[in-house]
């Protein structure tokens, strides 16, 4: 039935017939209003979102700063996470649950040690959707991935598969990874994927695509992404779109492998300070894309880049690292319009359960909502965890103090100058040409080394600091050579990255300087470096082959190879009874 007012001429009806009329004609009138309205109203799909989990499965023991609050909040763990996903589903019956990779990698003994299998399994639980592939999913290489996505227990690594669960079952999710492209072409993983909400005229679809960072060939072992083409992410994703509209897609959300920070709180909406590699992303992307979820960065933020730039006005957000941040992101979707007309988002913290720390216990803090673990999360997690136990509790030796990563205003570590030293050792006296210097990058460190109450020093406590399990690799490098590699720590304006170097080697830097004439001075035991001397030079096979843009590694000659990284820094210190960090007095910061 068409509605529309007709006037009444006085002459059609009479009037009391025309009365009733016309109240039928207004009521049904209201109805099919009443109907357009309800079926033109947004539809709410709720999208919950981290990044950077890294195979955390137990919590972290780390805690997220509410600086409005004034409040160390303790946050993370798998279990706990669970809960929390499960208790924003409810709140939503249209809901999907995506990450912006890195999902594993660089992770913990527990879950590295069983090559990642317990953090997928977990994923499988927690009813993943999607996952952008991110730089360290490329760890292990492009065959291991492959396993990860497909299952089975084929051996690519040297550690063995199927350890535990005698029949990985593989991701049930779908790994996204639209600007990896293969030999043949064909992006390594989906290039998008699609998911509908609702029936009729009510149903509304989102269309998901996900990248990683075009550099993963820098920042990973080049043998893991030999063959592998790595596209620009702001073309791809522009180019997939239409693609995507095509079949139907109401909203556009990218999931990428790239990042940036602020200055502001975690869930701060201000986008105050931002900057980062993921803006120059964002300035090219569509205008019709409508939310960005990021990662690689390890920071969190929520942020309107509408107010950066109004004719970008997608939502950008990151969720931190580790599982200690779930972004809860609302996107509102006109079905009849096929846009989005709202968008919001939150990043939530999973507190979970408190924890002793050198620098002042972590405990639970009431005035943040406390997840409770989910039973069958847990039990996997143990599982594994029990597994791991035996090689984990180890005693190596034992320190007189913790070991931080957390650089000086230098840039110079305690754990960088360890692990640098540990590795002089470990190659200072191979048969073929022993090592003179070491050098760590910071990046490679991914925990502080703190003994427990007597000092004692666990093997998983150095597992977690380092988790990759590269190998010692020395070369011959001019002294030239040496100063090349130091300058490319500068390379990267808003990155601090300066390299660990062993015991005897120092250097002094001015950042005020050009480019190429900011080392001013380096050490070997009191003597300077001579530009065409020769160095043996110690480094992990990631840093030899150029990884993390110390592309000057690449040009040492003369390689030979040694440990495994990991094992060294444990004969290092298990050969002191009692070993303490070493001072920080090499590397010095003379910028004005």
């Amino acid at each position: 039935m068409y509605c529309r007012a007709v006037p009444y001429d006085g002459m059609t009806k009479p009037l009391h017939l025309a009365l009733p009329l016309s109240a039928l004609l207004l009521s049904a009138c209201a109805g099919q209003v009443a109907t357009r309205s309800a079926s033109s109203a947004p539809v709410s799909v709720k999208i919950i979102a981290f990044n950077d989990l890294h195979g955390n499965l137990e919590p972290p023991k780390m805690a997220i700063e509410d600086r409005a609050a004034g409040a160390r909040v303790p946050a993370g763990g798998v279990a706990y996470m669970a809960t929390a996903i499960a208790a924003l589903k409810a709140q939503n019956p249209n809901h999907v649950v995506v990450s912006a990779g890195d999902m594993i990698g660089a992770s913990p003994l527990m879950s590295a040690l069983f090559l990642d299998e317990p953090t997928i399994e977990a994923m499988n639980l927690v009813k993943m959707d999607f996952n952008a592939v991110g730089n360290h999913e490329f760890d292990k290489g492009r065959a291991e991935l492959l396993r990860m996505q497909n299952g089975g227990c084929h051996k690519f690594t040297p550690r063995e598969p199927c350890q535990v669960s005698t029949a990985f079952p593989g991701a049930s999710f779908s790994f996204l990874a639209a600007n990896t492209i293969t030999e043949n072409g064909s992006s390594l993983f989906p290039a998008t994927g699609l998911r509908s909400f609702g029936t009729g005229k009510r149903k509304v679809t989102i269309g998901f695509i996900g990248m990683t960072l075009k550099e993963t060939p820098t920042v990973v072992t080049p043998a893991g992404v030999a063959g592998l083409d790595f596209r620009d992410e702001a073309d791809t994703a522009n180019a997939l779109i239409p693609t995507l509209k095509a079949k139907g897609a109401d909203a556009i959300v990218v999931l990428i492998h790239q990042g940036g920070s602020s200055k502001v709180g975690y869930n701060d909406k201000s986008c105050d300070g931002f900057t980062g590699d993921l803006l120059p992303i964002l300035e090219r992307l569509d205008a019709s894309v409508d939310l960005v979820v990021s990662g690689h960065t390890h920071k969190s933020y929520v942020c309107d880049y509408g107010k950066i730039n109004p004719a970008k006005p997608f939502l950008v957000t990151s969720g931190g690292q580790y599982g200690t941040l779930l972004t809860d992101i609302t996107l509102d979707i006109d079905p009849m319009a096929g846009k989005v007309v709202g968008k919001r988002a939150d990043n939530i913290i999973v507190q979970g359960e408190g924890y002793p720390h050198p620098k002042g216990d972590v405990a639970v803090d009431s005035r943040y909502t406390r997840y409770a673990p989910d039973a069958v999360v847990a039990g996997l997690i143990s599982r594994y965890s029990d597994a791991a136990k035996a090689r984990a509790g180890r005693v190596v030796g034992k320190m007189s103090a913790p070991a931080f990563r957390q650089s000086n205003l230098a840039g110079e570590s305690a754990m960088g100058n360890i692990i640098a030293d540990a590795q002089l050792a470990a190659t200072r006296d191979l048969a073929t040409g022993g090592a003179q210097i070491a050098f760590m990058n910071s990046g490679g460190i991914r925990a502080d080394l703190v003994p427990l109450a007597d000092g004692s020093v666990s093997y998983g406590a150095l597992f977690a600091v380092q988790p990759f399990g590269n190998m010692l690799v020395v070369k011959t490098f001019t002294g030239r050579q040496i100063r090349n590699v130091l300058e490319q720590q500068f390379d990267l304006p808003d990155q601090f990255r300066i390299l660990s170097p062993s015991t005897g080697f120092t250097f002094t830097y001015d950042t005020s300087r050009p480019a190429g004439g900011r080392i001013l001075s380096m050490m070997l035991n009191g003597v300077p470096v001579a530009d065409e001397a020769k160095y043996r030079v110690t480094t992990s096979n990631f840093l030899a082959s150029g990884g993390d843009r110390f592309t000057g590694f690449a040009a040492g000659t003369n390689p030979n190879g040694g440990m495994q990284d990991v094992d060294a820094l444990e004969a290092y210190i298990a050969a002191k009874p009692l070993f303490t960090p070493p001072p920080l007095d090499r590397v010095t910061n003379r910028t004005p």
